[in-house]
């Protein structure tokens, strides 16, 4: 597979192509459902412009993308990063 199969969803390939993510990287978004995807036979398609969209909000977010502490992030996502459930304590 290559290029646009269906309008706004290509490959895993591609979208890793447009996003200088690894495919690895990209499939793993898609298995956790940070961007919408669908798994056609043994591969994925994404979604362009959630793909696109959590690329900016990455780039923007800089050196914070790899805060556990992060306003935007709800507890289990805290959990996945290393920060668990306990509270903060500064």
């Amino acid at each position: 597979m290559t290029g646009p199969i269906i309008e706004g969803w290509i490959d895993v390939r591609t979208g890793a192509d447009f996003t200088g993510y690894s495919t690895a990287y990209v499939r793993l978004l898609a298995r956790q459902g940070r961007i919408a995807a669908r798994k056609v036979n043994r591969g994925w398609l994404v979604n362009r412009a959630d793909l696109l969209a959590y690329k900016l909000a990455m780039d923007r977010l800089g050196e914070q993308k790899h805060n556990p502490w992060r306003d935007d992030l709800t507890i289990e996502e805290r959990g996945r990063q290393g920060g668990g459930e306990t509270e903060r304590a500064d």
